[in-house]
């Protein structure tokens, strides 16, 4: 079976939308500041700890190399910063942990970023750095060839309103399809389940499960989002900060985008690693045991980056807007979501294996 890199240039346009409004009741806070982003930030030096929150899967490898080889927890040390980790299945519960003040920063998709900014009159986050572009597909079930095989089906997203969400909503959107396939969430694990049923007529899932599903599912891949971007670049997922927490503590952010760039260098300087590294970061966070096949094909389609790709995000909020996902929000809003002038450290500790 031919891996997504090599068979999803196939089939590949374009956008879509449809939405039910009601599900934002399931994702509020992702859009609703908390009286806490409010507070008046003072630098009070680097922080005693902290909280991070990331996916378990291939699309968040910066964050599992960083994690498996001590490179983040080891960037934060020389200042006393203890680490401490929080698995997520999607973007949007990760938006309302940091709206929360569960959690102080987060790897997530480009849209609930862009979504929590918004909602939150700019007060929420920033998008600090960038991590990893592409490894997002729509895999369909075997033998069909075209978004005309999905009607009356449903298409199965991770959460509502997180970037691969608004993928699916713009894609049938442009196809003009959205009347005639419907859209489910489910977390990754549990569309592959569904999809091995028949219970969905598609999925659009970021790896590792996209390459699971044509793996070992015969899944056949509609769209490669890679196609659908100049260049073949888009942001798959980002590293974003409280806002309250970069005031309070910016040396620590610093330690913070240092020690992702370092992941990065990593896993581009240890391709023959990275299936290893992988496997053992996704089974410890989520006890997934998944084919050393799956995560290669996985990997072979992404590119890790700590560029955010900053000229993307008018386009993604164009389709949120567009597909409802976003109702009411105005044109541009985005001054000041993307800051990546961290000033380095003064040392260099914590350079990680």
């Amino acid at each position: 079976m031919s891996r997504p890199e090599t068979r999803a240039r196939r089939r590949a346009w374009g956008a879509g939308a449809g939405v039910v409004l009601l599900a934002l009741v399931a994702i509020g806070t992702a859009f609703v500041p908390s009286p806490q982003l409010a507070a008046k930030a003072t630098d009070l030096g680097p922080a005693e700890e902290l909280r991070l929150g990331y996916f378990a899967t291939v699309t968040h490898v910066p964050a599992l190399v960083g994690l498996e080889r001590g490179i983040l927890a080891d960037g934060l040390d020389p200042d006393g910063t203890r680490l401490e980790t929080q698995v997520f299945t999607a973007g949007p519960s990760a938006m309302e942990a940091i709206n929360a003040g569960a959690i102080d920063a987060a790897y997530v998709g480009p849209s609930p970023a862009i979504a929590s900014y918004l909602g939150s009159d700019g007060a929420s986050i920033r998008v600090v750095a960038g991590a990893t572009s592409g490894g997002a597909y729509l895999v369909a079930q075997p033998g069909t060839t075209d978004v005309a095989g999905l009607a009356g089906g449903e298409i199965a997203t991770p959460q509502y309103a997180g970037t691969q969400d608004v993928a699916a909503r713009d894609y049938l959107r442009s196809h003009g399809a959205e009347d005639d396939v419907a859209i489910s969430h489910a977390a990754a694990g549990t569309a592959v389940q569904l999809f091995a049923r028949g219970a969905v007529a598609a999925a659009w899932q970021p790896e590792p499960w996209a390459s699971m599903l044509v793996e070992e599912h015969d899944g056949e891949i509609l769209v490669d989002e890679r196609d659908l971007w100049p260049g073949g670049d888009f942001p798959t997922s980002v590293l974003v900060v409280s806002q309250k927490f970069a005031g309070q503590h910016p040396e620590t952010v610093a330690r913070l985008v240092e020690a992702n760039e370092r992941s990065i260098r990593w896993a581009d300087e240890h391709p023959d690693q990275l299936v290893d590294v992988a496997d053992a970061a996704i089974q410890r966070a989520a006890g997934e045991n998944l084919s050393r096949s799956v995560l290669a094909s996985a990997i072979d389609g992404m590119r890790f980056t700590a560029d955010p790709l900053a000229g993307t995000y008018p386009v993604l909020l164009e389709r949120a807007r567009e597909t409802g996902v976003l109702p009411g929000a105005g044109p541009g809003g985005l001054d000041g979501l993307i800051d990546t002038d961290w000033p380095k450290s003064d040392t260099e500790g914590g350079q990680g294996p």
